[in-house]
């Protein structure tokens, strides 16, 4: 029986990998968009072709009851929920103390409001089978920090404190819940950076260039895997050894 992954936020960069890359594995792959509509239905029509099962559905992960709906549609069509990954994320460059509150509380409900919110939805659906998986998508500056990124660092921060706590929470009832740590890919989210600022950023990174979302992806899936059964509470970084 094929496994139900809903992947949050999975219409660009390391969402739309794990899309991608859990549909690959055989997996039933449901998966959230909020302003890709258009690149999220391309991705949708060019994998259902190839006869993969994948779905999608429009959710912003600030509103409550698009969430809600968002996992309970999900119950409702395919009555099972074995996977969650929460890939939804925004970014802010921006100096500390030129950030406004209304920019910081925006990159926090996002960044770890989504993840709260999804994570809640996703619990007790799981504590119905006593068995569930959750990958929560973080950042190697939630470990730490990164100049003029303070509030981006903290947002992923707070999602590696609350990844650690649910996991210590849910694990006594079959619920594992880990973290995928990436360092700088190659996404739409870092295309602001010039090509001097990546070139400095390879050089940092011993293994001397960007990574990919499907390293990413790669990784998520063998966090969600048989695999790690025994692997709960961490955060893995996926970073090329930036972070060591």
């Amino acid at each position: 029986m094929k496994r139900v992954v809903l992947v949050v936020g999975g219409s660009r960069g390391i969402g739309e990998a794990c899309v991608r890359e859990f549909a690959r594995r055989g997996d039933l792959v449901v998966f959230s968009y909020h302003n890709s509509r258009g690149r999220a239905l391309e991705t949708e029509k060019e994998l259902t072709a190839k006869g993969y099962d994948v779905h999608s559905y429009p959710a912003n992960v600030k509103k409550f009851f698009q969430i809600q709906n968002l996992f309970y549609d999900t119950w409702a069509a395919f009555r099972s929920l074995d996977v969650l990954v929460n890939c939804a994320g925004i970014s802010l460059v921006k100096e500390a103390g030129r950030t406004d509150d209304a920019e910081w509380v925006e990159v926090m409900d996002v960044n770890f409001g989504g993840v709260l919110r999804c994570c809640r939805q996703a619990i007790p659906f799981f504590l119905r089978k006593k068995k569930g998986v959750i990958v929560n998508i973080s950042s190697m500056w939630g470990s730490v920090g990164a100049s003029c990124e303070s509030v981006y660092a903290a947002s992923k921060g707070a999602v590696n404190a609350y990844t650690k706590s649910l996991a210590k929470e849910l694990a006594p009832v079959g619920i594992r819940v880990n973290a995928v740590s990436p360092g700088v890919i190659d996404t739409e989210m870092n295309a602001s950076l010039s090509e001097e600022d990546k070139r400095a950023l390879c050089e940092e990174t011993p293994l001397g260039r960007l990574g990919t979302p499907e390293e990413v992806a790669s990784a998520v899936a063998f966090l969600a895997s048989p695999e790690a059964e025994f692997i709960t509470g961490q955060i893995l970084g996926v970073n090329g050894g930036f972070v060591i």
